[in-house]
């Protein structure tokens, strides 16, 4: 075994690196935008007067840095070649995430609006595998900013119980064409601010409770049959997270995204990829959270004597610094192996370590911020520092990509045989849970 990290992703870390210092930090620091990031964040980030939105400037400044980022070649690492990519791995964009997250808080990857200098693109694959021959633009017009696309999945009494949408799109005929009539809600559906489409996910045929019978349509996001109700604030703000009605909005019948009756293959359809990228930036941030309350813990003589004498102070630290070390291994391991196997293979054999270390590097992530700002003392509290802006964000991420009991509830499905490769097995023999 060797755990060394690759060095051709070792050598890319120095590059992107020297890119942040000469590139990203002076637009971070010109104009005042260090606003962004520093004790008045929230205020200058947040259109408080419209809806609680991201302020124009605030989207404004992170396009900006996604262009510069382009235009070196950073932002589209981990996309296929015929994109402009690299072919990055999920090993390197784990390995990139975790690098950039204990760096704190920044321009060059700020996770509030899924922003960073090497993107994550997980609709841009959905369109290159799921599109028809008529829709295959998209991707490059996504990528140019011209498709904007968000995703129309939750709805106000259904979550984690998708199958059970309320959403319904029935054959409806209008002037003539062959298409579809849309009614229903759907909630916490981001950056409907700025969308020119939504991908609609509907139930098209079979009851309640079914996997199959939901399609996808993409519908216009601007269309008048669809009212936006409200964008919810949240405890990390600014919010461009929407809930609204649908009230008998058509659309052709080209307007069909992925298999028909087989849309929640979309939904699925990054998963996994999408969930150990963003547990490696929540054990990156809990690092970041260790290493300065240790720092901290040095420097602070309270009586005389640095913090970093009491037990009080190391014990809790010493946990927190274990779980991380093994955490990473595992994120590390778990992102090496998906790159190892296709896709049908890594949801039977490896979706279980992979909410191991989604559900879990998000709960550490919070415990790291939380004794930081403990640690700190008033300070840590305070805006004045960043513990309380990552533990706001990253205790989203116990919610969102699947919520921790969701996650636990695989782990469980893979441990007693009702999911993955021990499946149907017979549970009264005996299992060896180092055997996998």
């Amino acid at each position: 075994m060797d755990f060394n990290i690759p060095q051709d992703i070792a050598d890319y870390l120095v590059v992107l690196d020297n890119f942040i210092e000469e590139k990203i930090k002076p637009l971070e620091n010109k104009d005042d935008n260090i606003r962004f990031f520093d004790h008045r964040r929230e205020w200058a980030r947040t259109d408080f007067d419209n809806d609680g939105l991201p302020r124009p400037e605030w989207e404004d400044l992170l396009r900006q840095a996604k262009k510069l980022a382009d235009e070196a070649g950073h932002l589209r690492y981990a996309l296929p070649k015929e994109f402009g990519g690299q072919d990055g791995t999920n090993l390197g964009m784990a390995i990139i995430r975790e690098h950039f997250a204990r760096k704190g808080l920044g321009l060059h990857n700020d996770l509030q609006n899924e922003h960073s200098i090497v993107g994550n693109f997980p609709q841009i694959l959905m369109l290159r595998d799921f599109a028809r021959p008529d829709q295959k633009h998209l991707a490059d017009a996504a990528l140019k900013g011209e498709f904007r696309a968000c995703f129309g999945l939750t709805e106000p009494d259904h979550g984690s119980d998708a199958t059970h949408m309320e959403t319904r799109a029935v054959r409806h005929k209008k002037d003539g064409k062959d298409g579809w009539l849309i009614n229903g809600a759907k909630m916490w559906i981001t950056g409907m601010h700025a969308a020119s489409h939504i991908m609609m996910f509907c139930r098209t045929s079979g009851n309640d409770g079914d996997a199959k019978g939901i399609t996808c349509l993409i519908t216009p996001a601007n269309d008048p049959a669809i009212e936006i109700d409200e964008f919810m604030w949240t405890f990390n703000m600014p919010t461009d997270h929407a809930r609204f009605y649908i009230k008998d909005l058509w659309v052709p019948e080209d307007a069909v995204f992925g298999p028909p009756e087989g849309g929640l293959a979309l939904a699925q359809h990054f998963v996994h990829e999408n969930r150990i990228r963003q547990a490696a930036s929540s054990v990156g941030a809990a690092m970041y959270c260790i290493t300065e309350a240790i720092n901290y813990a040095n420097e602070r003589k309270p009586f005389g004597k640095a913090l970093s004498h009491n037990q009080a102070i190391q014990f809790p630290l010493v946990e927190l610094a274990t779980q991380a070390e093994m955490l990473r291994l595992l994120i590390f391991k778990t992102a090496w192996e998906i790159d190892q196997m296709s896709k049908p293979d890594v949801a039977i054999y490896l979706s279980d370590k992979v909410s191991m270390c989604n559900y879990y590097a998000n709960r550490l992530c919070c415990d790291a911020a939380d004794r930081a700002m403990q640690v700190h003392g008033g300070m840590g509290y305070s805006r004045h520092k960043p513990f309380e802006h990552i533990y706001r964000h990253h205790r989203r991420y116990r919610i969102t990509e699947g919520s921790e009991e969701i996650q636990m509830r695989k782990v469980a499905g893979h441990l007693f045989g009702f999911m993955g490769p021990n499946k149907g097995k017979n549970r009264n023999e005996p299992f060896d849970f180092a055997v996998r």
